[in-house]
This record gives structure tokens, C-alpha cells and sequence, in this order.
């Protein structure tokens, strides 16, 4: 009802508007094709912002009638427009400061992988730490980094780098030291210290063992982190990201709230605070268009690649091991339930099937249990589900928080770790779909580029990286390029009560929309991720724009 309420005052301040030609646009899009995301109008050819709003969109004539003498025309040639991008799961500070860090993503062989160090640490000074990094074994044939690779030249940098999927880190033997981890240290709970035959660390640590370096590491300063951040949005808008949802949980609220109220935001954040800290978590609703909290994010287990996501069944390559849960069933439970009774939003990352059967029975009993409200309920990842989860998601109106890369990232070896059957339910897009479940997408940056436009790719063609699978891995679960598109805009603008402010380009709405230089829909799918983002606009300002001509 506030809805229906909310769009009739806006359709009827705009007739009477027109009508009194009292009301002009700030900003007018001309020669567009738009797609709004709108299901009762999803095409226009124009569209009028006045102030950080849609005014009209439509035909060029109607919208022509909003034109005042200080109205900006902007003819874009043509060009291919959506609402702005939502990224529903980044680690926006993470993110950022991985952005002025050692960039190991794409390191190919263990020989760049020691050099890219070698060469980083040469330019930073003795005693700082290096950090984040986000390297991948699989790259160069699965050999597990070793602190004695890199030791010889960060004797006085400490290292601790993370793997892609942030569930394992390499710690070279001056991190070591400082957290105190020899041949004589005990695992953690939940976690591993890696050692050689001998019993020394080999600088590897999974899990909650990685805790024990990385509470060592000095916080980050606000300035600090007001770098990163500034960096991280500024690669955002590039991509044609308009919103994140942040899960990082590493202190960054305050630091994007003191960005907001100095107007220096260029996208607009939904951030996430970890889900045991529930009783010190209220909603700070001064400026919600920018900057809101209110979702709680937990964990049930680790990552695919590094052996630590709970499978019912052992992996395929290593038959004693079913991975883990990295908080126990009980705490969970607990904290879910007392967090949503103070109608915070509550997100879990789940990855292996065990993972998500046991998280989805937990938000069953907390329905049960604590009645009926508007919840939307989320499960970041949702990667590996047993055949018969599939359609729970839908009938306990369980969210799919996914990110399509992962699939044509993890598509390379999956296989060899799970086995034939269990991936035929990997990253199960069509079959979520089908079962008329809420999907959304995201990137899980810095994990994976922060670009929806190889999500979009990845999730429509599955072809893995490794340039095999050309018709897809897993092919069966391919979807195509309007329900990726949904994932990223309406659907994920929904999955953060935001869907009458965001997500479609309609009146009243803001005005966050991507000049695109390709029509998503009429394109090779195969070429979507050449597809460039012209400008980015956000409140219809614009925060991108691009070298390319925007009328060739």
C-alpha cells in the first residue's frame, strides 16, 4: 500500500507539473535505448532528471516537454542504458586497499608470483606490512606458496597475503614470529597451521588459524582507510557500479560516514556488520540513500579451494575430509534468531552443501519460532546445494546472494575436488530460477573483479577461464541475459528493502543509471564482457566517464 500511495503522489506531482509547466528537468537523455528493468514499460528512448531523481522516462516527445532554458540535453547516440549496477557482496575496504597493494590475482607461475613480491616490497619501507595480495595456486598447478619462496627478500616486510577466496593466507617467517606460530604450535579450533614433514609452518594457515597472524597486522589509520576507500569507489563507478552491499566488517562505517556527510560518496553502500556482534547493532537511518546499515553477515563454513566448505560426503581428492564449520551450530542459531528478532537483515555464507542445508534449517526454525515478518532472509554464495535444498530457498522465501565468476573461476577443478555428480548443482542459477527463487548477483571483490558485466557473462555462458567449456560448464544451468541483468539491479536492490528507491529506472526513483556501449540483449553473449561502461551516473550526477566517444 505505501507503495501504490508513494507512486500515485509522484504521478500525480508530475501531471500537474506538466500542466503547469512549473517544473523543469536539470538533465534530459535524448536518442537513448533504455532498458528500465520495469516489467509494465521496460523500454524508453529518454529520460529527465530533476535533482538526484527520475522526473519522467519515456518517449523523446513527452520527455521534450520537461525542457527549460537551463535543462542539459544529452544526446547519447543511441547508446544502451540500465539502472545502475547493485553489487550485492564486496569487501569494500578490502577492496580498496588491495588496490594499492602487491597484485598477485593473475600471477601465472610461481616465478611471477615471487617476483611480483620481490618487486612490491622494493618499494615500500622496512617494517610494513604486506597484505591482501589474493593469489591463486591453481594458476600455476596447484603447488601451495611456501614462506621460503619469499623470506629471503621480505625479511623485513611481514607477509600476510590472502588466497582469491580469503579462506587461507601465506605468512612469511617474520609474521610468524611476531604471532608467535613455530613447530610447536598447536591447531585452532576450526583452522590449520600447515606444516612441513619436519613440523615447521610452511606459512600457510586456513581458516580461523589465519587469525592468528592477522590480529597481529597494525590497523589501518582513518586516513588510511579513507584512501582505500576512495579508491575502491572510484573502481566502482568504472565498472558501473552504483550500490555495494559491504561485507567486510573491518571498521569502514565510520570513515564512509564521515564521507557521506563531506559529500564526497560516489556510490552508495549497504553495509554489513558480523552477526555475533548483533546486540551492539542498531540502524542509523540519517541519510539512508547513501550510507545504511542494518544487515548482519555470518558464517557457516570456509572455501572450496582450500578444502574448508562443509560437504556431506568427503572430497573426491582427499576421502577423510568433509571440510568444516567455522562457528557452531548452537551460537548460530542463537544469534540468528536474537538478531532478527530486532528486525535486523540477516546474511550467512554458506558453501558447501552441508553448509547450506544446516543454515537453511536454521532459518526455518527461526520463522517457526519467532512468526512471520517481512525478513528476506539471505545466503551469500549458496554455491554447492543438494539436489532436494533447491527448492526450500523459494518456499522459506530465502534470498541467493551468488557471484556468477566464481563459477567460470572454480570450473577449472572443481570437478577434481567434488566429483561429477555434486557439481551438476554448483552455481545452479536456472535451476534457482526455475524454482522461482530471488537471486541476486555479486562479485565477492576483491575475491573476483567487481565487474557486472563479466558476471553477466560468466552466468549466461559458464565458459571457464581456462578457455575451455566453450558451450559451457555445467551447461544446464546457464541463464540468460535479462535474468542476469535483473540479478544485478531489481532483484538486487529488493534483497536490501531498497526496491522503491533503486533498481529500475521508473519516476520518483533515483536517478542511478550506466551508459553502456553495447545493447546487452542484442550482443554475442559471448562479447559481454567486452562491453564497455561509457559514463556512470549516480543521483544523476555524473561519477565515470570513459576515453570512448559516446556517440560512435
Amino acid at each position: 500500500m505505501k507503495k501504490q500511495l508513494f507512486f500515485l503522489l509522484v504521478t500525480t506531482l508530475f501531471v500537474c507539473s506538466c500542466s503547469t509547466d512549473s517544473v523543469k528537468a536539470d538533465l534530459i537523455i535524448t536518442n537513448a535505448n533504455i532498458w528500465t528493468g520495469n516489467t509494465d514499460s521496460p523500454k524508453a528512448e529518454a529520460m529527465a532528471v530533476k535533482a538526484d531523481t527520475i522526473l519522467a522516462i519515456g518517449s523523446l516527445d513527452d520527455i521534450h516537454k520537461l525542457k527549460g532554458s537551463d535543462t542539459e540535453i544529452k544526446d547519447v547516440g543511441g547508446k544502451f542504458i540500465t539502472p545502475g549496477f547493485i553489487d550485492t557482496h564486496v569487501h569494500l575496504l578490502m577492496g580498496g586497499n588491495s588496490l594499492l597493494s602487491v597484485q598477485l590475482r593473475d600471477a601465472n607461475t610461481k616465478q611471477e608470483f615471487i617476483d611480483r613480491i620481490s618487486g612490491f616490497t622494493n618499494m615500500i619501507k622496512p617494517g610494513q606490512w604486506i597484505v591482501e595480495g589474493n593469489w591463486d595456486h591453481t594458476l600455476w598447478g596447484g603447488e601451495l606458496p611456501n614462506k621460503d619462496w619469499i623470506d629471503e627478500f621480505t625479511g623485513d616486510n611481514p607477509v600476510a597475503i590472502y588466497r582469491m577466496d580469503g579462506h587461507m593466507i601465506l605468512a612469511n617467517s617474520a609474521a610468524l614470529k611476531i604471532a608467535g606460530i613455530d613447530k610447536n604450535s598447536a591447531d585452532v579450533e576450526n583452522g590449520e597451521i600447515v606444516k612441513n614433514a619436519d613440523g615447521t609452518p610452511t606459512g600457510i594457515l586456513k581458516s580461523e588459524a589465519m587469525y592468528l597472524v592477522l590480529n597481529k597486522i597494525p590497523k589501518l589509520t582513518d586516513s588510511e582507510k579513507e584512501e582505500a576507500l576512495n579508491a575502491a569507489q572510484d573502481y566502482l563507478v568504472s565498472q558501473g557500479v552504483t550500490t555495494v552491499h559491504d561485507v567486510d566488517s573491518l571498521g569502514g562505517y565510520k570513515i564512509l560516514d564521515k564521507m557521506n556527510s563531506n559529500k564526497q560518496l560516489k556510490v552508495r553502500v549497504y553495509a554489513a556488520d558480523p552477526l555475533k556482534y548483533w546486540k551492539t547493532v542498531s540502524k542509523d537511518t540519517k541519510d539512508i540513500k547513501w550510507l545504511k546499515n542494518g544487515l548482519m553477515k555470518g558464517f557457516v563454513d570456509g572455501s572450496l579451494g582450500s578444502h574448508t566448505a562443509a560437504f556431506d560426503e568427503p572430497y573426491s581428492d582427499k576421502q577423510d575430509d568433509n571440510g568444516l564449520f567455522i562457528v557452531d551450530v548452537d551460537s548460530l542459531n542463537s544469534w540468528i534468531s536474537s538478531a532478527d528478532k530486532k528486525q535486523l537483515q540477516i546474511t550467512v555464507h554458506a558453501i558447501g552443501d552441508r553448509a547450506n542445508s544446516t543454515i537453511l534449517n536454521i532459518y526455518d526454525s527461526v520463522v517457526q519460532n519467532n512468526g512471520k515478518h517481512d525478513r528476506r532472509l539471505r545466503i551469500e554464495h549458496a554455491q554447492h546445494l543438494n539436489i532436494e535444498d533447491i527448492n526450500r530457498f523459494s518456499k522459506l522465501d530465502v534470498i541467493t546472494s551468488m557471484q556468477p565468476y566464481h563459477a567460470i573461476d572454480d570450473g577449472r577443478w572443481a570437478e577434481e575436488l567434488i566429483g561429477p555428480e555434486r557439481i551438476k548443482t554448483t552455481y545452479a542459477f536456472k535451476s534457482l530460477l526455475d524454482a522461482n527463487t530471488t537471486m541476486v548477483f555479486g562479485s565477492d571483490w576483491p575475491v573476483a573483479p567487481a565487474s557486472p558485466l563479466y558476471g553477466m557473462y560468466a552466468a549466461v555462458t559458464r565458459r571457464t577461464l581456462d578457455g575451455n567449456n566453450s558451450d559451457g560448464w555445467v551447461p544446464e544451468q546457464k541463464i540468460n541475459v535479462e535474468q542476469a541483468l535483473t540479478a544485478y539491479t531489481k532483484d538486487a536492490a529488493y534483497s536490501s528493502f531498497d526496491e522503491d528507491i533503486k533498481g529500475t529506472l521508473e519516476p520518483g526513483k533515483l536517478a542511478d543509471f550506466v551508459i553502456l556501449s553495447e545493447n546487452l540483449l542484442q550482443v554475442e553473449p559471448t562479447t559481454l564482457k567486452d562491453v564497455k561502461v561509457l559514463e556512470t551516473y549516480v543521483g544523476g550526477k555524473r561519477m565515470f566517464s570513459s576515453n570512448l566517444d559516446i556517440n560512435k
